[in-house]
């Protein structure tokens, strides 16, 4: 392996799971990078050396982590973090940046929080499976958009089996019925606004229990999954047509473009205005 290689996912609207860049690092001792806020998801796994993270968990407390070879850890969006090699034994690791409508529910199933970030896999074989997958992206970066999304789903599968803080799904089916049907609802009603009490009563469930095991299985509040929705189905407009965005934000359940301009640029770091024009499929006349 090389010392080094960077790659950015091409132009493509993979709006469900997406990579933005991935690659791998022999660090010189001593390199740090940060301290510094992510827009993505960023998992390294450490093939070799040593090295620390610095990172704030939920209520802003910051902690220290010493990570080594056949681990990897997890930066999270929003979360400030700091992570530096080891001064005499600096670590070579592989990346993936990437994000998506259900990451969330995928990298809490690995049982990974901002309070929990560092990965431990059951047995040094799994790791070491989940590191080849993510270098083999790296090293294919000349394949097609949809094949490195189709190794980035079994990087996320492997990560979730192998994990030893990975958790375990019970009362399966009817909880995954009532998440369905909640789902398919917001998908049929997001142009207009819904309350979480109405998707809770279309589930026949009390609100509290229905928010406590929306979140369980989806890794985020049903509210917060809707504006995923919303601004998912948004992005997906302002590429394939030329309608303006302020009827693509009323469309989407935005009447007020003031509002849907400070979501979106939240959810995808830029202005509306910007991530199409970077985005848009110029059409043939």
């Amino acid at each position: 392996m090389d010392d080094f290689s960077f790659s950015i996912f091409p132009n493509e609207n993979f709006l469900d799971l997406r990579l933005y860049q991935y690659g791998w690092e022999q660090c010189a001792p001593l390199h740090s990078f940060g301290p510094f806020v992510r827009n993505h998801y960023l998992f390294h796994y450490v093939i070799s050396g040593q090295g620390q993270l610095d990172a704030a968990d939920e209520n802003g407390v910051d902690h220290r982590y010493k990570i080594g070879p056949g681990q990897g850890f997890m930066l999270f969006p929003g979360q400030v973090t700091t992570y530096s090699a080891h001064k005499s034994d600096p670590w070579r690791y592989t990346w993936l940046e990437f994000d998506g409508l259900r990451v969330a529910e995928y990298v809490d199933l690995a049982g990974l929080s901002p309070g929990q970030p560092i990965y431990h896999p059951q047995s040094p074989e799994q790791g070491q499976a989940v590191g080849d997958t993510m270098v083999y992206i790296s090293r294919h970066s000349d394949q097609s958009p949809l094949h490195l999304v189709g190794h980035l789903c079994l990087f996320l599968d492997g990560l979730i089996q192998s994990s030893a803080t990975r958790r375990e799904l019970h009362g399966g089916w009817l909880k995954d019925f009532y998440i369905q049907e909640a789902i398919n609802f917001m998908e049929r009603n997001y142009p207009r606004e819904i309350t979480v009490e109405e998707v809770a009563d279309v589930c026949k469930l009390n609100r509290s229990y229905f928010s406590k095991i929306f979140k369980e299985n989806m890794g985020c509040p049903p509210q917060e999954f809707l504006i995923r929705l919303r601004l998912t189905k948004a992005a997906d407009l302002m590429k394939g047509t030329g309608s303006s965005i302020g009827a693509i934000a009323a469309q989407c359940g935005y009447p007020n473009q003031l509002h849907f301009s400070r979501a979106f640029r939240k959810r995808y770091g830029l202005s509306p205005r910007e991530w199409r024009a970077q985005n848009q499929i110029k059409r043939k006349r």
